[in-house]
This record gives structure tokens, sequence and C-alpha cells, in this order.
């Protein structure tokens, strides 16, 4: 990372989930296999986390890309939909820490550290069928999606880094 005061050009992305909670672990799946790829000016990171935490995770850098499970119930399991933090302005609320959205903990970063948050932050989020039951294997549909969520996020990457 950067010295503080300036924002590292490196694009972030940060899988979230749990390895152990079926289709939740979408977004660690696609920061592994991103990660893997060694992108030059790429960092990943695979995180079990929410809330404020992430506010650690995204400061310091330009753009950050957020990989995530979603239930909407109004898309069919595997779907991916582009989010941007505004996308997310209605859900944003008072809350304990650990309660605490990522649309209201980016908004808290913001006003905390305006200059060290990134200037884009993009979610990408999957549908999801099953993220109550215990297992590390995702159901079919969201298993199928998997390359088409990495192709979003590596299309977004591209977009970041000519954006720069």
């Amino acid at each position: 990372m950067e010295p503080v005061g300036r924002l590292s050009e490196n694009v972030v992305v940060i899988g979230l989930g749990s390895p152990i909670m079926t289709d939740d672990a979408i977004g660690l799946r696609v920061a592994e296999i991103v990660g893997s790829m060694a992108l030059p000016n790429v960092d990943t990171m695979q995180e079990a986390i929410g809330g404020l935490d992430i506010i650690p995770l995204i400061m310091g850098y330009r753009n950050a890309v957020i990989v995530d499970a979603i239930k909407t119930n109004a898309v069919d399991p595997g779907t991916i939909i582009i989010f941007d933090p505004e996308d997310f302005e209605p859900t944003v609320v008072n809350a304990s820490a650990h309660e605490m959205n990522l649309a209201t903990a980016i908004r808290i970063g913001r006003q905390y550290d305006p200059e060290g948050m990134p200037d884009t932050i993009r979610f990408v989020a999957v549908e999801v069928s099953d993220i109550m039951t215990v297992g590390e294997t995702m159901t079919p549909e969201v298993e199928a999606a998997l390359p088409e969520a990495v192709d979003t996020v590596m299309k977004l990457i591209d977009e970041l880094q000519r954006s720069t």
C-alpha cells in the first residue's frame, strides 16, 4: 500500500463470505480465482467479515471491488448484479458495529477519512439460493455463475485501471 495521504493505484478485490455456508462462499471463490491470476496492480483478499471491518481493508486504495452473495428473491439464483454505494443509500441505518451493513460502513468511512477512502467502490453481487445450510459446496446455479462472476470482476478491474 502507498504512504498515508496518497491512494494506491492498485485495484483491491475483496471477496466476502463464509467458506462453510453453501452459497455464501461465492465472493471468496471469485477473489481466490482472481488472485490466482497474479494480475499486475491488483490486490485480492478473502474475508469473512462485514460491517465496519471492511473500512481498513479498502482504506488507502483508489478503487475497490467487493464481491459478495446477495439474497433478494427478485432474480434467479446465479444472477450477477453490479452496484455502486449510492444504490444502497436507502439501506443506510443507525446500527451497532456488529449489525452494520456495508453501505453504512462505507458512509462512516467516508465521513471519518474522506481522503483515505476509495474514489470508486463497485459491488459485484451474486444472487444466491442457500446461505443457511452448513456445507462447503455451492448450489449448482451459483456454482455455474462462478465464471461469469469472475469475468464481471475482470471487466470492472479493466474499466477501473483505464480510468485512472
